[in-house]
């Protein structure tokens, strides 16, 4: 008896999917457990795997939007293959050895757009596969060589075609992923449901510079992960949230809800689109607890691993833009959240210390929050406890 693939779960707010991509052809064999196609929803990209060994029937072709519990496809345990595994194998060059290249839908594009080489870029996605920012690197090394080896994509038999316009050359049109529509509806919302406004302030970066050039070998050593510099920004929040909790509130219709816990989100950017995964009770972790805990959302989210649960509630969030070269930015809100901290780069600049002009390590902050709840006075002091915290780390410790 055929066994039914079906549309999982991916959360309790979570009622459909879209199939991004089918990863196996209907009529091959597939064996238990082996990942059968990608499922798209608005929150997250889902993996779903076969639930066991057979033969594949697709009944939703790529693209298409799914209910949660709805049927897709099948397997025939008794079934015979009609389609053998897709193999792509390069042909031979006398030049050097042919080698297959696997690179995620957006690199490839990129990859055939500009010639290249594909063998030559280093890659630094899951399972080696070349992701976007390994040909925006490889470009920027000024490196844009005709492409000699061939580029082998993941099979996607049934993955929609872009819609060529008159120009096809210079146009090509395809759906908005439903992460993508998720983002710009919630941005809407929340530009159009609080009175947001943004208050900046800058922060001297020496002294964690300092402490991690003195300790971070022995804290990787001792703990087995860097001492980066987020762990620091998420202890130095919650300190400012417990001077300031009205910052750790939220509204719900005509109430002020005030939380009494510090669960902290931690933006982080992968091809998918910007997830949010959230750190619970930061106040009770260590800094090596919150690197390890930053590092494994971080990894799961650019490999499509991360659950439902991960980005659910937070209190508060921190977005980094510096990782990218933004030197200031005015961060979006987090609906029900009503604050949120923007890092930048980290610049080099000349400061008056003492009545001295001396080069210092410096990064402006900005805290967007809801006008509604905070007030400017708290907004602004709450920014400056952020700065003294991380300008004189010594302070967290003590707690004063």
């Amino acid at each position: 008896m055929a066994v039914a693939v079906t549309v999982p779960a991916a959360g309790d707010a979570v009622t459909e999917g879209r199939i991004a991509k089918w990863l196996v052809s209907s009529g091959a064999s597939v064996k238990a457990d082996q990942i059968l196609f990608e499922l798209e929803t608005d929150k997250l990209t889902v993996e779903v795997p076969s639930p066991s060994a057979g033969v594949l029937t697709i009944t939703k072709p790529a693209g298409e939007t799914v209910p949660v519990g709805s049927s897709v496809g099948s397997i025939d345990p008794a079934g015979v293959a009609s389609v053998a595994p897709a193999k792509v194998t390069p042909p031979a060059d006398t030049s050097r050895p042919a080698t297959e290249v696997v690179a995620s839908p957006a690199a490839s594009a990129m990859i055939r757009d500009g010639n290249l080489d594909s063998s030559k870029i280093a890659p630094t996605g899951p399972g080696g596969r070349i992701i976007k920012d390994d040909v925006l690197t490889y470009q920027a090394n000024g490196a844009s060589k005709p492409m000699v080896a061939p580029l082998v994509l993941p099979s996607r038999p049934q993955a929609p075609v872009a819609v060529p316009t008159a120009n096809s050359q210079r146009e090509t049109r395809e759906p908005m992923s439903s992460i993508r529509k998720r983002t710009a509806q919630r941005l809407l919302q929340s530009q159009s449901t609080t009175a947001t406004l943004t208050t900046f302030n800058e922060v001297d970066m020496s002294a964690i510079m300092d402490l991690r050039t003195k300790y971070n070998e022995r804290f990787e050593k001792k703990h087995g992960v860097k001492l980066g510099f987020m762990s620091v920004f998420v202890k130095a929040a919650v300190e400012a949230l417990k001077a300031f909790p009205m910052v750790n509130a939220r509204i719900d219709g005509d109430d002020v809800v005030m939380q009494n816990f510090y669960d902290i989100g931690v933006a982080v950017s992968t091809e998918k689109g910007l997830f949010v995964p959230v750190i619970r009770d930061a106040d009770q972790l260590h800094f090596a607890k919150i690197e390890k805990a930053i590092a494994d959302v971080a990894k799961r989210a650019k490999e499509n691993k991360i659950a439902m649960k991960d980005l659910e509630g937070g209190t508060f969030t921190i977005t980094n833009g510096g990782t990218f070269g933004s030197m200031l930015s005015t961060p979006i809100l987090n609906p029900p959240q009503t604050a949120i901290l923007g890092m930048h780069n980290i610049l080099k600049r000349a400061m008056v210390v003492n009545d001295e002009i001396v080069i210092r390590p410096m990064m402006y902050l900005a805290l967007s929050y809801d006008h509604r709840l905070i007030d400017g006075k708290d907004a602004v002091q709450f920014l400056v406890r952020i700065k003294d915290c991380v300008e004189s780390p010594e302070r967290m410790l003590l707690e004063v």
